[in-house]
Formats: C-alpha cells, structure tokens, sequence
C-alpha cells in the first residue's frame, strides 16, 4: 500500500489533485484547502491512505499523519465512507471535527455535506474518545464553512495556514459577518484580523 508521496502538484479540481513523483502523475484526493496549500508549496511531502475496492484504487492524501489518523477513524463509523470521511475533513477540518464529536455538537456535523441528523449523532457517539489521543479539543468549533465557500482557499492561497484561516473564520463570526455575505468583504474582512494577529 502506498502510505506516503513525495513530488509536486501539477493539477488540482476541487478535491482531486495531480502529484507529480518523479515523472508520475498519481491522482490524489484531499480537502480543498489542503490542495490550495500544496499548489503553493513546490514540492511537498503528501501523507496517503489508500483505498482499495474491487473497481479502483484510489489514494486520499493529508498534511501529517494526524490528519490521516482523523480520516481512518471515520471510516470506522457505519455508513461513513471515503468521500464522506473526506467531506467532513473539508467542512471542519480535523480540530474542528474533534472538537464538535467532544462537544457532541450536532449541529456543526450536520454541516457536513451529505449528514443528516441521525448520521451526525453516530459520529458524534462512534467517535468519541478515538480522536482525543490525536487532537486536543479546546471550546465548540467556530461555524464550520461548507465545502463550497471560497474565502479558506482564498487565504490558502496567500500562503495562511491552517490554524490562521481558523482563526479568521471564527472571528468573521464573533463579529456577525454570515456566510453569504460578499466573499470579497469577508476577505478584507479576514485579512483586516490576520495582519493584526502577525
């Protein structure tokens, strides 16, 4: 099994990615934020776990090992599969998801495309207790974003990690600003926070 990757990515859409290892291109799949990263990083070096079904093989890549570790663990919950495990990442991201599953916060799950009510309830009690050895859960997770909003790739892009563009989301909503408010005001908006922060 493939278990890491070490090249360059040379195309990404929406969750697919190119990596390219040395002359070969491997199709990998990652949140949309986590591609952003990778497409302004050169060459990186792609956490994999691979999938194996009897009509593909398909490799789901990750930042660490961590998050690869939040990945597994929910494919270990009924009903949940690769796209939905990876779904959850892109809404939450793995600090968010344990956060929301130790606060058993419903609601947040029911963000994730594709989970209803009953489904964010099994996550939340499947799942409780197998990523607290990965993650510290600190307070409830700010209002995750859906997958379609465009400002966290925006901010990937411009080279912001991870626990920045959190930390921009989480105070875009301490002060009011919803979701569908004009993604150019919430970038300045976002950016206003993030200069401060530096």
């Amino acid at each position: 099994m493939i278990a890491m990757l070490t090249g360059e990515l040379v195309h990404q859409s929406a969750n697919r990615g190119v990596l390219d290892v040395n002359g070969v291109g491997y199709e990998v799949f990652a949140t949309t934020a986590t591609l952003g990263r990778w497409s302004l990083a050169g060459r990186v070096r792609v956490h994999v776990s691979t999938q194996v079904r009897e009509d593909a093989i398909t490799l789901y890549g990750f930042d660490d090992d961590a998050e690869r570790a939040a990945f597994l663990a929910l494919l270990t919950v009924s009903g949940v599969g690769p796209k939905m495990a990876l779904a959850a990442l892109d809404a939450l991201g793995a600090d968010g998801l344990a956060s929301a599953v130790a606060n058993h916060d419903v609601r947040a799950l029911c963000r994730i495309p594709g989970v209803g009510k009953k489904t964010a309830q099994r996550l939340a009690l499947e799942l409780e207790g197998r990523l607290a050895a990965t993650f510290t859960p600190t307070a409830p997770a700010a209002t995750p974003v859906a997958t379609t909003d465009p400002l966290p790739l925006a901010l990937a892009q411009l080279g912001y990690k991870k626990s920045e563009i959190d930390q921009a989301l989480a105070a875009l909503a301490a002060d009011g600003i919803p979701a569908d408010t004009d993604t150019g005001e919430r970038l300045r908006h976002a950016l206003k926070t993030l200069s401060g922060s530096r």
